[in-house]
């Protein structure tokens, strides 16, 4: 997605798009259908909008295993 359409986002999308990403069970695909928007979309919403700390805590445990957010088991 272009710079500008993330930049377009209401902030309930985002805080939604948030949501969604932080729960195990929401694939990627799942947000992508509904929002229209990349994995390195999402990454980028969450690393932006997300105390560091978190990020780094969701991104060691949505790339630490196989898991359903992935799609890839």
């Amino acid at each position: 997605m272009k710079k500008n359409k993330l930049n377009k986002l209401s902030s309930s999308n985002i805080d939604r798009i948030i949501a969604l990403a932080w729960e195990d069970e929401v694939p990627f695909k799942s947000i992508k259908y509904q929002y229209g928007i990349s994995e390195s979309d999402i990454i980028k919403i969450m690393r932006k909008n997300i105390k560091r700390s978190s990020f780094k805590m969701w991104r060691k445990r949505v790339t630490s295993r196989i898991s359903r957010k992935s799609d890839k088991y």
